[in-house]
Formats: structure tokens, C-alpha cells, sequence
């Protein structure tokens, strides 16, 4: 097991900054940095090594998943340099959050006023 989780595990050291901070992109004269909020997961496989009556050894495996969410971009021209939201990212997130939040809020007023 140690074999496979160790280089795996040092190929994984830089993965935050990367996946954060996109490479620069230069336009002319401008230059975009992306900015996205991402995460992922992985597992791993074991068996015992035994050898069942027909054979066969058992064992068992994982696998991963990763997910991102592009937020916006520093953005460095002329004008000096600013960070640009996406706006469509932002409600895509703040939609759900506030809908959540507003039935949460509404239980909680109708049990303060019983």
C-alpha cells in the first residue's frame, strides 16, 4: 500500500496553488490570472494476499472525484491591476446559499413567535 501512496502523495504537494491560480494569460496589452475554488479526493486499493479454494486473490479499490468553481480573475492592464468577479459563478453559488438561509430564517422566526 505504501508504494502507491507515497508517490502519489508527493505528485500532490503543489495541487492547491494550481488549482487556485490559473496560468497568466497575456491579451495585448492585458494579462488574466483565473481564480477558481476547487477540491478533490482520492482513494485507495488493499488486498490480504490470501488465496481463496478456487484461486483467486481478493482485495478491494477506491477511486476520486474533483470538483471547481471559477470565481472570477486578477486582472492586470492599463488601469492598474483589480480582481474581476464571476458574476455568473456567484449567483450559480448565492442562489441556494440564500434560499437555504431564508427557510432556515422563517423556521426560526415562526418557533420565536409560538
Amino acid at each position: 500500500m505504501t508504494e502507491l501512496i507515497l508517490p502519489l502523495a508527493d505528485s500532490m504537494q503543489k495541487v492547491g496553488v494550481s488549482t487556485a491560480y490559473g496560468d497568466p494569460v497575456e491579451l495585448g496589452d492585458t494579462t488574466l490570472i483565473p481564480v477558481a475554488l476547487g477540491g478533490f479526493g482520492f482513494g485507495a486499493g488493499e488486498g490480504d494476499g490470501a488465496k481463496s479454494d478456487d484461486g483467486e486473490v481478493s482485495g478491494s479499490g477506491g477511486g476520486g472525484g474533483s470538483w471547481s468553481v471559477p470565481l472570477g480573475a486578477y486582472v492586470s492592464d492599463e488601469r492598474g491591476v483589480r480582481y474581476e468577479p464571476n458574476i455568473i459563478a456567484l449567483a450559480a453559488v448565492a442562489i441556494p446559499l440564500v434560499c437555504v438561509a431564508g427557510k432556515a430564517f422563517s423556521r426560526i422566526i415562526r418557533a420565536l413567535k409560538r
